[in-house]
């Protein structure tokens, strides 16, 4: 199986302490931990989005903490897919547009390489399809709810074809509905290949990954690796979840 992400020793000031770790194609894996522990902080040195103090990412084998802005940005955007907690939807766009965005900006950076918009249009709604909101496509975002919206943001993520999705708490600002729409979505996707690093406080959706990393005090405490025969039982997967979680005082 191919790494698709590799963590060497990061440190980012005080708030993360060597940190080593892989992610493997075809994985889904959570990052639990308490409020402050750096769960967040080390998903966004993870991505390139921030820069450790100290460590090295690879992201499908290529270095990228010594890469300067520029070329970070352009991982970020031909190989990495992000999904926020507050979304960061335009709201002058509808749904398809906001889907298109990164789409747009890749096509802006790669003169050479540049994608034809039929097809980018085809593939986002080909997502949203996927998801369950394609008859959405041409709504304003403030027409849909929190779950078709964070729905939305999946596709985002997804339209340049990345090889890993970073989620930071992507169920966190949603009901317990809209909180089911998305754990089903992000799980669906997962099953068809795409990996995926979370960083999540709900234990349901952390149930539904193949692994669980635990942090606290900006260090790795613990690992939970579900066994393949837990596959089809949620509930057994929870209850399993839990009790390791106890150990930690969660």
């Amino acid at each position: 199986m191919k790494t698709i992400l590799r963590a060497e020793n990061i440190c980012k000031n005080e708030i993360l302490n060597d940190i080593s770790f892989t992610v493997e194609e075809g994985e889904m894996v959570a990052i639990m931990g308490p409020s402050g522990s750096g769960k967040s902080t080390l998903l966004y040195n993870l991505s390139g989005m921030d820069t450790p103090t100290s460590g090295k990412v690879y992201i499908d084998d290529k270095e990228i903490t010594s890469l300067s802005e520029k070329e970070k940005a352009a991982v970020r955007l031909n190989k990495i897919g992000f999904v926020f907690q507050q979304m960061n939807m335009m709201e002058n766009l509808n749904i398809i547009d906001n889907i298109l965005l990164p789409a747009v900006e890749y096509n802006r950076e790669n003169k050479n390489g540049k994608k034809d918009k039929e097809e980018l249009r085809k593939r986002a709604l080909g997502l949203m399809e996927k998801l369950s909101i394609s008859d959405l496509y041409k709504r304003k975002i403030s027409e849909v709810s929190g779950g078709q919206l964070q729905r939305s943001c999946i596709c985002r993520s997804m339209i340049n074809s990345p090889i890993i999705i970073f989620a930071d708490e992507p169920t966190g600002a949603l009901n317990k509905s809209a909180t089911k729409e998305v754990m089903s979505a992000m799980s669906a996707l997962n099953k068809e290949g795409t990996t995926i690093l979370m960083v999540t406080h709900d234990s349901k959706l952390a149930s539904r990954c193949n692994r669980v990393l635990y942090i606290l005090d900006g260090q790795i405490k613990g690992e939970y690796r579900f066994e393949g025969n837990d596959q089809n039982n949620d509930k057994e997967r929870e209850e399993k979840l839990a009790c390791w979680l106890s150990d930690y005082d969660w």
